[in-house]
């Protein structure tokens, strides 16, 4: 079902280029959409040229091409033959719909950078020291696993208040925290005690010298 919640008109200025509407096709249009709110079910030529200035055969030869595009339907209702401009509508609100979904990922991205930065400047503060490549990509996996900025930054404050500085401590935190969630909010949860055991097998390969051996135990 087509939704009315949002102006036809207005989506069909900002879209009609897009679409590739000539100008005397958007006011074809324009007027179909006038008489039919009006009242008017079958709308054609010859009505429009009475309230257009231009020719019959013109407006012909134009709703012959807004048709072939798929943007004007003639259908049969009980039995009578109406004009309908739902095709159109249906295409103007997908292309409504795209642009509110980039518009949403472009927000949620700068969301993600932001948040990122904050968890990146917190994390060099308060241990001191630059991240290496590894602790990047592991923040940046909490992240996408939907950790927040503050939930991970609390994590790290945690882990420092009992004498740990690494991620493998930080992590840890993190899924004690989430079990506990789950717990209270299923009654039951299905997270493991082990930590991301992937992630314990790339820094041993790398044997990078960041990791603490302080909480190892």
């Amino acid at each position: 079902m087509i939704t009315e919640a949002i102006d036809f008109r207005f989506l069909l200025l900002e879209n009609y280029k897009k679409l590739q509407i000539t100008e005397n096709q958007l006011v074809i249009v324009l007027m179909i959409d006038h008489l039919l709110s009006q009242g008017n079910p079958f709308i054609t030529a010859d009505l429009l040229s009475l309230k257009m200035s231009l020719d019959v055969k013109d407006i012909d030869t134009l709703i012959a091409d807004l048709l072939t595009k798929g943007l004007l339907e003639y259908t049969t209702i009980n039995g009578k033959t109406v004009t309908t401009l739902n095709p159109l509508k249906e295409k103007l609100y997908s292309e409504f719909q795209i642009s509110i979904s980039k518009e949403n990922a472009v927000k949620n991205n700068q969301k993600i950078k932001s948040e990122l930065n904050n968890i990146f400047e917190t994390f060099q503060k308060e241990l001191g020291r630059s991240l290496s490549p590894i602790e990047v990509s592991r923040i940046r996996e909490w992240v996408t696993l939907g950790y927040s900025d503050e939930t991970i930054i609390n994590a790290l404050k945690e882990a420092l208040s009992q004498g740990k500085k690494s991620l493998r401590s930080v992590d840890k935190i993190l899924l004690s925290w989430a079990k506990r969630d789950e717990l209270e909010t299923e009654g039951k949860t299905a997270i493991k005690d082990d930590w991301s055991t992937n992630l314990e097998e790339i820094i041993r390969i790398a044997k990078t010298p960041w990791l603490d051996d302080d909480d190892d135990h």
